[in-house]
């Protein structure tokens, strides 16, 4: 009895710790989440992510042309052919052609890259990568002002010029992309023959030195840029503009500079949207 009695006095003790170290855990759990959830969301810089390595090779002669959905699996595309150029020539065809709505993903452009992706109205262009772009990255067409281009995640480099030329109505959104070694990252077309009122977004983009600019656009048109969480590296003399303004033209006349940085109207960001290291 009294053995029987002595063991029954002990087994609370057991589950009295088992249900302290159990607490304390909790708490401790509790506050690291805590802890992590009151940092400042600068308190770190986020690496840039790593470019994918092509799953396989195909060279391409003449243009692909996508409606619906086209899925590369990362395999790398490059021009060959009458496509086997890879200089600045304004003109050149496309590697891809997108109809309205369709979307192109997982896709690595390899050199030569001749022109691109072309968009003749609204488009996705989702997680594709540019080794060395070639002309222009990508260019934007589409003729209705409904039209929305959306660019997510990839990246691009080596672009002695333009990554995205924007000649079309309607709204670009660039997001989750990086960018190196580039001219400007988009540009509303200075001089094309038929503008329009232009919006670009550009958010949550790592932007690498060396650069020229960010976006260009025509405020006699009423273009308009809105640039957030933009992340700057190796530029820390803050050589790259991020937002240049023009008197564009219908004429093919060179464009004018007439500013660049925030003014609340057409430059729509602060210096809280930028961040450098």
């Amino acid at each position: 009895m009294n053995e029987r009695a002595h063991t029954h006095r002990r087994r609370p003790g057991k589950r009295r710790m088992a249900t302290a170290l159990t607490a304390a855990l909790v708490l401790t759990g509790a506050a690291l989440a805590t802890n992590l959830m009151v940092q400042p969301a600068g308190a770190a810089t986020a690496a840039v992510p790593a470019w994918p390595s092509a799953t396989g090779t195909q060279a391409v002669s003449k243009t692909i042309e996508v409606s619906g959905t086209y899925d590369g699996s990362l395999k790398r595309f490059y021009g060959s052919g009458d496509l086997g150029g890879d200089g600045q020539d304004e003109g050149q065809d496309p590697i891809f052609e997108l109809a309205d709505g369709a979307t192109l993903k997982n896709v690595i452009l390899g050199s030569p890259a001749a022109d691109g992706v072309h968009c003749s109205g609204s488009c996705t262009i989702q997680n594709v990568w540019w080794e060395d772009v070639g002309e222009d990255a990508a260019s934007f067409k589409g003729t209705s002002t409904g039209s929305v281009y959306t660019v997510y995640g990839g990246g691009a480099k080596k672009a002695s010029d333009k990554v995205f030329q924007f000649n079309g109505a309607g709204k670009l959104v660039v997001t989750k992309f990086q960018v190196a070694d580039f001219g400007k990252l988009v540009r509303s077309c200075g001089n094309c023959s038929k503008q329009y009122k232009r919006e670009i977004i550009v958010t949550d983009v790592d932007v690498t030195a060396p650069g020229k600019s960010l976006v260009g656009i025509n405020t006699n048109y009423g273009d308009t840029a809105a640039l957030r969480s933009v992340r700057i590296h190796g530029d820390s003399s803050k050589k790259i503009k991020p937002c240049v303004r023009y008197t564009g033209n219908n004429t093919g006349a060179e464009p004018k500079e007439t500013g660049s940085g925030p003014d609340g109207t057409y430059c729509r960001y602060t210096a809280s949207d930028l961040s450098y290291d």
